[in-house]
């Protein structure tokens, strides 16, 4: 008996030109096209979820850079001094006060340099 695919069929191209939507011309409109585009679209999403966890941390460490630069430190410095002072903020949260709260940010800055000086005169000392 000759088998019938045309419900399914035409439910899973329903499927992928709905997903292809917005692309430009045969990509949204040309089957095997539109096969492509979408495969290529979902590996690059997959991908992407990755990278977007990088970059941001990337902006995070740029933004600390530049407040902890403008109060005298450098970047490798200060995380070193919060790991010395114990605290533990993560880059997100650091760069966050940086921008929104400075008071705050000399504090911890002023915290993680008492640090830094208690070990250095330990360590002239021992």
């Amino acid at each position: 008996m000759r088998v019938s695919y045309g419900k399914a069929r035409r439910r899973k191209k329903k499927r992928l030109f709905k997903e292809a939507r917005g692309n430009f011309g045969g990509r949204s409109k040309l089957w095997r096209t539109v096969q492509e585009t979408v495969l290529r679209s979902r590996a690059y999403a997959y991908r992407d979820r990755r990278v977007r966890k990088r970059d941001f941390r990337a902006l995070w460490i740029t933004r600390i850079t530049a407040a902890v630069s403008a109060r005298g430190l450098r970047y490798s410095q200060f995380i070193y001094g919060l790991k010395l002072a114990q605290v533990e903020l993560n880059r997100k949260m650091l760069s966050e006060i940086a921008i929104h709260d400075p008071e705050v940010f000399d504090e911890i800055v002023a915290v993680v340099k008492q640090a830094i000086e208690k070990q250095a005169s330990a360590a002239a000392a021992g």
